[in-house]
């Protein structure tokens, strides 16, 4: 693996699973493996799973990891190629990620999209300006439209949930409220993660107006019914996100999506997914995250040993 943007980087995803299984069956194994290499993690907006469990991961390689809160540990950053610096911007990205490039051998960076312009947010422009002038391995640590990170671990997760079964496991990804607009990009991710996968039954539920982008759920079932998607449903994922017809926008939805115990009647017993951070009660209610139907905190643990299996892939490649 020569970078970790999307699902498209991995070649085989059973095989990146089972490695991220085995350095969770033995997490120092490999702890001489990153000796002399340095990782650069770059945060453009606030993390706490992706930002440790990358620093554990590392240090369970021996890989020395350096974390940098763009905008409050650097100048700010101009992005555009030819721009005339006359503003707050004090440093190019050509010069920014040329240093950069010279000082770590691998680079994580979290972006985050605008929610306002679209075609812009899905054009990845940060991340790939960073890759281009930094000539280095780039790790996306969440970008504006996916974070393969999330998706990998949930793929674990699921995997150590399922690997007795008889049968394909049912998945379904539900929508949740909120009060803010979010991005699509956990979801798009997820979507492109378990389509690559192809060892599941699919389907994606959500109000009318909150399609995904076609590129991530092409072939997958989408039923606007909620009860009627859950039924059977081994795992359940829950995740909010706003509209991309109506690019971040919150739309009305006047039905009850908040998932409860009682609609969890109509599924094979599932377990519940979400990414975190989750507002309680709002999103997901108490009653289901401290019932033993919730594996988020699996799902969270399991973030070690994704970032793990990508680190320990790139860096024997390097």
């Amino acid at each position: 693996m020569k970078q970790f943007l999307s699902v498209k980087d991995v070649s085989n995803i059973n095989a990146l699973v089972n490695e991220a299984l085995f350095h969770k069956a033995h997490p120092l194994k490999n702890s001489s493996l990153g000796k002399d290499i340095k990782l650069g993690l770059i945060f453009f907006n606030p993390s706490l799973r992706t930002r440790v469990s990358s620093q554990i991961a590392a240090s369970n390689l021996g890989i020395a990891s350096f974390v940098i809160n763009a905008g409050s540990d650097s100048w700010q950053i101009e992005w555009v190629d030819g721009a005339l610096m006359n503003s707050d911007k004090v440093e190019h990205i050509k010069d920014a990620a040329g240093v950069l490039g010279s000082y770590f051998d691998v680079i994580g960076v979290r972006t985050f999209p605008t929610l306002k312009d679209r075609e812009s947010d899905y054009s990845e422009f940060y991340l790939h300006q960073l890759a281009k002038y930094s000539k280095k391995p780039i790790i996306s640590l969440e970008s504006a439209t996916l974070h393969p990170l999330q998706s990998l671990a949930d793929i674990i997760t699921i995997k150590e949930h399922s690997s007795s079964f008889k049968h394909k496991p049912k998945i379904v990804l539900t929508w949740a409220p909120h009060i803010k607009a979010l991005p699509q990009c956990v979801s798009n991710s997820f979507a492109q993660w378990v389509n690559a996968w192809s060892e599941a039954e699919f389907v994606i539920t959500h109000p009318k107006g909150y399609e995904l982008d076609e590129q991530y759920t092409k072939g997958t079932m989408i039923e606007y019914n909620q009860e009627k998607a859950l039924e059977n449903a081994d795992f359940i994922y829950v995740k909010n996100w706003s509209s991309y017809n109506d690019y971040g926008k919150i739309l009305d939805v006047k039905e009850n999506w908040l998932l409860n115990l009682d609609k969890l009647k109509a599924t094979n017993n599932a377990k519940v997914m979400h990414c975190l951070p989750v507002r309680r009660n709002l999103e997901l209610g108490d009653d289901i995250l401290d019932s033993d139907h919730s594996i988020v905190q699996q799902q969270a643990n399991n973030r070690v040993y994704a970032a793990q299996a990508v680190l320990a892939d790139i860096i024997s490649n390097l």
